[in-house]
């Protein structure tokens, strides 16, 4: 049970996975800690201010559209990013490797088809 307890987890596909995840949370931070230090406040100087920037009110009841905002800005660069750094070069690295894959498939010359020719005949007289 152990020995395939440390089968599983050494296996390549558990090991990138795990690799990834982390990486996705890291980067994540990353954007995270962008958005508010610079998406935060251009949102808050642009409906007036750092008190009331990005809320409104309806009967005592405040409607933070700013955070909403600035957390979808938060999700499209993480998404952008991950469609350009990972997405797009895995994509045509799929496409390389499905290019050397496959053979090309060359149609035989006229000498070739002679010497196929040939060859059956002899195989059929024996």
């Amino acid at each position: 049970m152990i020995t395939g307890f440390r089968d599983f987890i050494l296996r390549g596909n558990v090991v990138d996975l795990a690799v990834g995840v982390v990486m996705g949370a890291a980067f994540g931070s990353v954007v995270t800690a962008f958005t508010k230090a610079f998406i935060d406040p251009l949102i808050k100087l642009a409906t007036g201010g750092a008190a009331i920037g990005g809320k409104f009110m309806v009967n005592g009841v405040a409607f933070d559209w700013g955070t909403f905002l600035t957390t979808l800005i938060n999700f499209l660069l993480t998404a952008l990013v991950i469609y350009l750094f990972v997405v797009q070069p895995v994509n045509h690295l799929m496409e390389r490797i499905k290019r050397t894959d496959k053979p090309a498939v060359a149609e035989p010359s006229n000498e070739e088809k002679l010497l196929a020719e040939i060859r059956d005949a002899i195989k059929t007289r024996a």
